[in-house]
């Protein structure tokens, strides 16, 4: 019973995940959602920032403090280690959805392109975001990453193992694929409003903040083996005409790294 308990909780928060990320985009294009992102204001400046900024700074927080090291191993003594992943990924999509459910549109115009084609490239980029995160995830393990490799394994009794360690497609070229397809996401529109750029901005800040985070931790789980990857590859943009780097960087790793938001 507790096996099937575990597997339906790991898909449940999986597909409500779905549900949230296909929200978000739809809120950040301001199409189909009951809300957008650029909105007519609803309240001040000064009590929009502050909320924005307070439900920005919760999702950073949530997201990395429960990604690290030291907090995962107290927090399997109460969380059972199949399902933790799956309650991880629970914690940030209710903080995701916390955001967007209470984000403030601040409608003050920081860009408008009116020119079709430039219209037309700003979308196509922020496509080409939001479609990345997904497919990245897939080029290490998505399931695992999502918390239901985990609980399959535990669903057929089989204990969980780490995947190797490589650095398959984009990850040979630049060390944070996830987050320069979430750049995208963010900055790649036509019309940025006020509200719109505070988003992008403290995001891509965590993100960049959470990248030297995120390489501490690699380092002292993989040693040189990841120093060395990232001496040879680049953090966010490729080099041309430079060597990629080896094929070695494990999923297990590459988890912190996420997609996460």
């Amino acid at each position: 019973m507790k096996r099937w308990m575990f597997f339906a909780y790991g898909l449940a928060n999986y597909l409500l995940f779905l549900a949230i990320y296909a929200y978000f985009c739809a809120f950040t294009a301001n199409v189909i959602t009951p809300t957008s992102i650029d909105e007519p204001v609803v309240s001040s400046w000064p009590e929009a920032v502050a909320i924005n900024f307070a439900l920005l700074a919760a999702f950073g927080i949530q997201h990395s403090t429960m990604a690290r090291p030291a907090f995962k191993r107290v927090w399997t003594r109460i969380i059972p280690q199949p399902i933790e992943r799956s309650t991880y990924l629970l914690a940030s999509s209710l903080a995701l959805a916390l955001l967007l459910w209470q984000w403030r549109p601040i409608d003050t115009l920081v860009w408008n392109v009116e020119s079709s084609v430039g219209r037309a490239l700003l979308w196509t980029l922020f496509a080409v975001g939001w479609l990345m995160v997904p497919i990245v995830s897939l080029m290490i393990n998505h399931f695992d990453l999502f918390g239901l490799r985990q609980v399959w394994l535990y669903y057929h009794g089989r204990e969980y193992e780490p995947l190797p360690f490589r650095t398959p497609f984009l990850y040979g070229h630049i060390r944070h694929p996830l987050y320069v397809g979430w750049a995208l996401a963010f900055w790649m529109t036509p019309t940025m409003t006020a509200g719109h750029l505070l988003l992008a901005i403290v995001l891509t800040g965590y993100m960049m903040a959470a990248a030297l985070i995120e390489e501490r931790d690699l380092i002292a789980h993989f040693g040189q083996q990841y120093a060395a990857y990232r001496q040879r590859v680049p953090r966010y943009l490729p080099r041309i005409g430079g060597r990629s780097g080896e094929r070695q960087i494990s999923h297990a790793a590459e988890r912190t790294l996420e997609t996460r938001v």
